[in-house]
């Protein structure tokens, strides 16, 4: 079975969405980092303005869930002081910028990041979940993490590969903005109203021949939980914050900035080691294993609830699993040891595979899927 086509879009500071437990609103940080001041004040918006909940999303966004609508324009507000703000609603649209969280400021990860930024006013209007990877360190870090259009290192310097090609094309990085630029236009001319990511044009419309002439390096490791060159790197089970927590994590650990990635990870740049019951401080956590999207009742596409039964589940999981709360398997897109999909009130069970696939069983109650889960 293919995934649901999903049509929506993402949210944002300027366009929320809205959700079981009030508005969602997206914090894009610009290069994945917000400095000391900029995360402390974020903590104490989400308490002040939403439910003391911060999501880390698998774009490495932050949002601030439980926002009402009478708080919301005084949230825009302080967000825009902050200088978390996009002054144009569209160039927060198009700023689907993946990076790699290890940059150095001046490196080239940096310098190319900071001129896509420069350079969204060029982009055509693309899709909404259409995004971009800026992954030019030692080696590809972002490979399995969603953007449509990637700059990453291969043997022989730069290139740039279409998401769902096997190679890229070699630039210099002086040339490196212009040919994403025809890249993003290419697609545009040859995308659909059912295909609108760039590894579902391409089966259809091939690239051209000299685009595809240099394979990335191979790509590294999901960097795990624990300490690092840059700080200690601290697990969010799904994604999930507490901001009293974080801000307590800030303080304690005398971070310089707050670094956010795509896995489910943030990093306290600068810091020292943290003691906390509240992140996940050891790669070996069993809630690292488990996606879990919001479920019911805060998401109303859901028909059960996830995250207290992922806690439940995390040590009797062999390998990694995922709790949907619907087919659409928001919280991963990649296929799991151990897929429970939400429907009409139970759950399906996938095995290697994704939400949207075919399951083994059907109509799992809860208390009958620790066992469910021991069968082969």
């Amino acid at each position: 079975m293919s995934a649901p086509e999903v049509r929506g879009w993402c949210p944002g500071a300027h366009r929320p969405m809205r959700s079981g437990d009030g508005l969602v609103v997206r914090v894009r940080p610009v290069l994945a980092r917000l400095d000391l001041a900029q995360a402390l004040a974020l903590c104490d918006l989400a308490l002040d303005f939403g439910s003391g909940a911060l999501e880390l999303t698998n774009r490495a966004n932050l949002q601030i869930r439980g926002v009402s609508d009478d708080g919301h324009p005084a949230l825009i507000a302080q967000l825009d002081r902050l200088g978390l703000l996009d002054a144009d609603p569209m160039l927060e649209k198009r700023r689907n910028v993946l990076i790699s969280p290890f940059w150095e400021e001046g490196d080239l990860t940096c310098r190319l990041a900071r001129s896509l930024l420069s350079a969204l006013p060029e982009l055509p209007d693309l899709p909404a979940k259409f995004g971009f990877a800026v992954d030019t360190g030692v080696a590809p870090m972002l490979t399995r993490d969603p953007a449509d259009i990637r700059l990453e290192r291969a043997e022989d310097g730069l290139i740039l590969r279409a998401d769902g090609a096997e190679q890229g094309r070699l630039i210099a990085v002086a040339d490196a903005i212009p040919a994403l630029l025809e890249m993003a236009r290419w697609f545009n001319a040859h995308r659909s109203e059912d295909r609108r990511r760039m590894r579902t044009v391409l089966p259809a419309s091939p690239l051209p021949a000299e685009w595809q002439t240099h394979a990335p390096r191979p790509p590294l490791p999901k960097p795990q939980a624990g300490m690092s060159a840059h700080g200690p790197l601290l697990g969010a089970p799904f994604g999930q914050i507490d901001a009293q927590a974080l801000r307590a994590a800030l303080t304690d650990a005398q971070a310089k900035a707050l670094r956010v990635t795509p896995w489910r990870l943030f990093l306290l740049e600068g810091g020292g080691a943290v003691i906390s019951d509240k992140f996940a401080t050891q790669s070996s956590d069993p809630l690292l294993r488990v996606d879990a999207c919001t479920g019911a009742p805060l998401c109303p596409q859901a028909s059960v609830e996830t995250r207290d039964l992922a806690r439940d589940l995390a040590p009797l999981a062999q390998g990694t699993l995922h709790i949907s709360g619907c087919s659409k398997g928001c919280a991963r897109a990649r296929p799991a040891d151990l897929t429970l999909v939400g429907r009409n009130g139970t759950f399906d069970l996938v095995r290697q595979g994704c939400a949207w696939d075919d399951p083994r069983q059907t109509g799992l109650m809860p208390h009958e899927i620790p066992a469910a889960l021991g069968k082969s």
